[in-house]
């Protein structure tokens, strides 16, 4: 929005509004202080409508009983500021902005619908397994599809105003780069890119659920990954950048940096008002919403692979939850104490702060190895 206002003007210190930089540290600013400014407000209206807030399972660790009464839903102070901050500092017209912040909004609502039948039922349990995973792929699908169709255009649109020199090869738009590998891609063919992107969409936004369960345990890696995932939308929307890096260039993706711009600043706010002892939770309209953002940026960048390195807490998350199940299905047996993975830990005497610390440095040194790859080819 004011990026449209100021683009036009050149020279002097309004030139600098045309640097994708400096607009991406201008979105982490603006969602910073509305999450800050709006934090409280949101956390008292949440708690005068939900009463005793979000459902706390029985079967968990006795210390998460004491967090009763917590408002949930937290989400929608990120959303906020990450949507409002986007909408002013981002160029609206790049669709791979709309697509990634329509499918953050969208898998918000999901979330939205699943905390509310949670708070309103006074249970653990929401929406059905598959009717939550049905309307995730639905709009993950979607996304993919309108992605698909768009990129050659933004390609197109970068070669005639000398943006890039050549078109990137036929067929890159429905085509799986593959991490230390240059020049290769592998082309899924339009229904098979659909259905991989919308998988890794999806996902994205369920591992990154799994993970919210401690206070701050999630916004921290959500934070690490969506910055690393800024610089990679960056360097492979800039062909000069791409091609020193030997990168498959996705131009236009460059303008999804401000997009991670604005999620980090509203990450820290929401963590300024999420941190030990939290006075709101995330919820699933958050948890969704930013797993969906992470994986929307993955798929737009041509790094879906690169994402399970850098998210690699959150597919350890996800895969202790798949392996528990199967192996209690199959066996009748466990193998955590619990799953998620990170109460298997508090079970093991871990105290709270200690499993968000530690899961905190492994994000950041999985957001290193992912970053690595980008010159390991």
């Amino acid at each position: 929005m004011l990026y449209e206002l100021l683009s036009p003007y050149g020279g002097d210190e309004l030139n600098l509004f045309s640097y994708i930089t400096f607009r991406t540290g201008l979105a982490l600013v603006t969602a910073l202080v509305l999450s800050l400014v709006f934090g409280a407000p949101l956390i008292a209206w949440l708690r005068a409508r939900q009463g005793k807030g979000q459902p706390i399972r029985s079967d968990g660790p006795q210390s998460h009983l004491t967090k009763q009464g917590t408002p949930t839903m937290g989400g929608f102070l990120i959303l906020f500021g990450l949507s409002a901050a986007t909408l002013m500092w981002a160029d609206l017209s790049n669709q791979y902005v709309w697509m990634v912040l329509g499918v953050t909004l969208a898998f918000g609502l999901v979330g939205f619908i699943d905390d509310y039948q949670k708070v309103t039922k006074k249970s653990s349990g929401g929406l059905s397994g598959k009717m939550r995973l049905l309307m995730e792929f639905a709009i993950a699908g979607g996304a993919v599809f309108w992605l698909t169709q768009y990129a050659p255009h933004a390609a197109q649109e970068a070669v005639n105003a000398g943006l890039a020199s050549e078109m990137p090869p036929e067929g890159f738009e429905t085509s799986l780069a593959l991490p230390f590998l240059k020049d290769f891609l592998l082309d899924l063919t339009l229904y098979g890119f659909v259905a991989f992107g919308a998988f890794v969409i999806v996902g994205a936004g369920n591992a990154v659920n799994f993970t919210d369960g401690l206070d701050g345990l999630a916004i921290g890696p959500v934070m690490i990954a969506g910055a690393t995932f800024g610089f990679i939308a960056y360097a492979c929307g800039t062909p000069r950048f791409a091609n020193y890096l030997l990168l498959t260039a996705t131009p236009g993706t460059a303008e999804l940096a401000v997009v991670a711009g604005a999620l980090m600043g509203a990450g820290m706010g929401f963590l300024w008002y999420n941190a030990p002892p939290a006075r709101i939770f995330m919820g699933d309209t958050g948890s969704l919403a930013l797993g969906g953002c992470l994986g929307a940026m993955a798929v737009a960048t041509k790094h879906e692979l690169v994402l399970a390195i850098v998210g690699g807490l959150f597919l350890l998350e996800a895969m202790s939850v798949i392996i528990q199940v199967t192996s209690f299905k199959l066996t009748g047996k466990r193998v955590f104490l619990m799953a998620p993975i990170h109460h298997h830990f508090e079970k093991k005497g871990w105290s709270e702060s200690t499993v968000v610390m530690r899961f905190w440095i492994i994000a950041f040194v999985l957001a290193l190895a992912g970053l690595s790859t980008l010159k390991l080819r």
